[in-house]
Parts: C-alpha cells; structure tokens; sequence
C-alpha cells in the first residue's frame, strides 16, 4: 500500500548529506531528487552534495566512494533511482544488487545509506511514486536520513579502531 508522506513539520537537524540519483529514467529520479532537496534545506541542511550516476546499477560504487572519502563528515547518503520491471529479469537482478550492496556498505560504514532505489511494475506506479507531492519518495529519503542522523547523534561517536600491529620480521 502507498502511504502518503507525513506533514509533521521537521526540526532544525542540520547536518551534512550526500544524495546519489540516477540520470536513467530522469524524470521520475529528478523529481524525487528535488523533493528530497527540498526536505533537507527545510530542516536547515548545512551541506547537501549531489552526485548523478548512470543507473541504479552505478550508485553503490558511489556511495562506498563516498563513505570512504567523506568518512566523519556526512550524516547520511540517499541512494534514489528508478528501475521499471520489463519482460526479462534484468530489472530484478539489478534491484537485488543494488540492495545488497547498500545494505552491506551501510554496517561496513556505520553510515545511513536511505535506500529509495525503487523496483517499480509500471509507468503508473512510477507517476505515484514520484511525481505525487503527496507520496513523492524523495521526502520519505530525506525524513529518514534526518531521523538517522539524530539517532546516530544520539548514539555517540565511534571509538576509533585501533591500528594493525606491523608485522614481525623472523
């Protein structure tokens, strides 16, 4: 069931993010990279970083890249991309990569990583998810990467891990 995004007004969280969106099917990711924008600046974001990838396919290398890079100094990253089921498995197989990857990078990294990479049947499901101010997936990104940040605030800095010993010489 499509729910509707909520209307709560959000605090000033702040923060600094990092938004991956896909160029395929442009007009579906666009509009939820804007209503995601929108969202973060609403909770005075103080850095938003867009990266635009190729594909859905493309976007988690990105996000590692990312997580590496930018380590300590993003709150969260927003995967958004749109996938349209066709008459083969291809789409299924690239949803499920991409999934497993951000899952995977997101506990690697100790770093939100908002998955609203959607796997969509159809044109229509894409137009409700998207282009809908009311059910738009880019305003569930940025409420999620928000509410992480500030669980992952509450939740105290990591320790730092301790340095390999260097191996011995015989």
């Amino acid at each position: 069931m499509l729910r509707k995004n909520l209307r709560k007004p959000l605090p000033p969280v702040g923060g600094s993010f990092a938004i991956i969106a896909s160029t395929y099917n442009r007009r579906y990711v666009d509009s939820m990279l804007r209503a995601a924008t929108r969202t973060l600046r609403a909770a005075r974001a103080e850095r938003i970083e867009v990266v635009r990838v190729p594909g859905a396919f493309e976007i988690p290398a990105v996000a590692s890249r990312l997580a590496r890079v930018r380590a300590g100094a993003l709150d969260g990253i927003m995967c958004l991309g749109v996938i349209l089921r066709g008459a083969t498995a291809h789409a299924q197989h690239i949803a499920e990569a991409v999934t497993d990857a951000l899952a995977r990078l997101q506990v690697d990294h100790e770093l939100p990583m908002i998955h609203e990479v959607l796997l969509l049947e159809n044109e229509q499901q894409a137009r409700e998810r998207c282009l809908n101010p009311q059910s738009n997936r880019g305003v569930e990104a940025a409420r999620t990467a928000l509410e992480m940040a500030s669980v992952m605030r509450r939740l105290g800095p990591v320790p730092a891990r301790p340095e390999p010993a260097p191996a011995r010489r015989r």
